[in-house]
């Protein structure tokens, strides 16, 4: 009997390409260009121009020189494919490029293809076109999350006071607001804003340290009798100037720290992302209803139950959110580097760096819509809040009795009280009129009053306006 033959790979896309068919959360999104294999391509090429240019203003390149080269790196001019099968052989990608770049600068100008990469390393390269990648990614990133807390600030002012069970534990606790639930997810997102903020704010670094972090190779083309700190001042502020990045106090081939940094950020933020789609997923479940996503033709449909219309934004937000922490334990991991560069650590930040940016990325852009569209059904809450007769305020009956029979026997009172309203489906204001501890002490219409849920939100509504602008004002202040 033959076993039956492998269907071929289809021909329509090539077999290598990462269209993202299983990472739906990115695909589409304005990150997924800007992290994918060619954005990372011309990064790096970035970075080799960028270095010539500062290498020029030190004098060590002619200007010319520099024009050619920052004129040819361009990364259609390059194969992608090609360059990273070559990249088998060296272990990086850098090699492969410095290559085929020096072969289209020579056919402009052949005096200008010895300037190609000189005094350099394929690390200088690639980590300062990582950082570039980054930056442009965190852009990005940083507006959808404004935009995401803009439309958060919308939600808790409009439902401040729309009262709903809060939930601790799955279960019913003591009310709370839409609101203050808002401007939560809200100071979350600003949390994480302000994470990514401080990272590109101190500046993502440029790379330069040379083959073993000594800089000797630039120092060789600088010429007999340069002065080192001279060189490494001013060469490093001209490539720092060059790329838009920082000029770091030391070469960082083996001190990953800003790699780390925005793995830790990129969490937060992914982390910060899925609690709303969290909250999501529960408030719009059949049997509670009290959110809905926005509604989009043909979005949600399952492929065996046409009545269902499920909420894929935040699916797809929750799944992103349990990724990139993943991701970011391998980049703290990588802080554990060997010697002054590494085999194999510096490697394997690659993959998980990118894809952290691009689902936190994907993330952040599908949760504009998700908050811009949110509907609210406060009728549902309403439904939720008396579906247990008032139990959810036994916390407020069971204080204001405190004074009058004690502590410990209120307490007490009130949880055989709710016990026994559980299990006769009766509202607990009945049963507390009809036990004779609480005769002369309450009465049905007390009770009644006492257990409104819209009378027991606590501090709900200031909470919601001092978030508001407590983190307004926080934003304005800074520089």
């Amino acid at each position: 009997m033959t076993s039956p033959q492998e269907p071929p790979l289809p021909e329509a896309l090539p077999a290598h390409l990462d269209a993202g068919l299983l990472s739906p959360v990115r695909a589409g999104t304005p990150v997924e260009a800007a992290v994918g294999d060619s954005a990372w391509l011309q990064a790096m090429l970035d970075a080799e121009a960028a270095l010539t240019r500062a290498q020029a203003r030190c004098g060590t390149v002619p200007p010319h020189a520099a024009e050619v080269i920052t004129a040819a790196a361009r990364a259609d001019l390059l194969d992608v494919r090609e360059l990273a099968l070559a990249a088998r052989e060296t272990a990086n990608p850098v090699v492969g490029l410095v290559t085929a770049l020096t072969a289209v600068v020579a056919t402009r100008c052949p005096e200008a293809a010895e300037y190609v990469h000189r005094g350099s390393t394929s690390q200088d390269v690639f980590d300062t076109g990582a950082m570039l990648v980054a930056q442009r990614a965190l852009r990005l990133i940083v507006t959808d999350l404004q935009a995401v807390a803009a439309a958060l600030a919308d939600l808790a002012a409009a439902h401040r006071d729309t009262v709903m069970a809060g939930r601790t534990l799955a279960l019913h606790a003591v009310p709370t607001t839409f609101g203050l639930k808002a401007a939560g997810w809200r100071q979350l997102i600003l949390d994480a804003v302000e994470r990514l903020e401080r990272i590109t704010r101190g500046g993502l670094p440029v790379a330069l340290g040379g083959a073993a972090g000594t800089l000797a190779g630039y120092l060789q083309y600088a010429g007999e009798g340069a002065d080192p700190a001279a060189v490494l001042d001013e060469l490093g502020a001209a490539f720092a100037t060059e790329t838009g990045l920082a000029a770091p106090a030391l070469p960082w081939h083996a001190l990953r720290t800003p790699v780390a940094d925005l793995g830790s950020a990129l969490a937060h933020t992914a982390g910060a992302l899925g609690k709303i789609a969290a909250d999501v997923l529960v408030l719009t479940r059949t049997e509670v209803g009290e959110v809905t996503e926005p509604a989009v033709v043909g979005r949600g449909a399952s492929s065996a139950m046409p009545h269902k219309r499920n909420p894929v934004l935040a699916t797809l937000i929750r799944s992103a959110s349990l990724q990139v922490p993943v991701l970011a334990t391998v980049l703290t991991q990588c802080l554990a580097t060997e010697d002054e560069r590494s085999a194999g650590m510096w490697h394997a930040e690659w993959q998980p760096l990118r894809e952290a940016l691009r689902l936190t990325g994907g993330a952040a852009h599908t949760a504009v819509e998700l908050t811009r569209g949110l509907t609210v059904h406060p009728q549902r809450m309403r439904a939720n809040l008396e579906a247990t007769g008032g139990q959810l305020v036994s916390e407020r009956v069971s204080a204001v009795l405190a004074p009058r029979i004690g502590k410990t026997a209120a307490k007490r009172l009130l949880t055989e009280a709710s016990m026994l309203a559980t299990t006769t489906g009766r509202p607990l204001a009945d049963i507390l009129a009809e036990l004779p501890q609480l005769t002369g002490v309450l009465s049905r219409a007390d009770a009644v009053a006492l257990l409104d849920p819209n009378g027991y939100t606590g501090a709900a509504g200031p909470l919601v306006d001092r978030a508001l602008t407590t983190a307004d004002r926080t934003r304005t202040s800074k520089p």
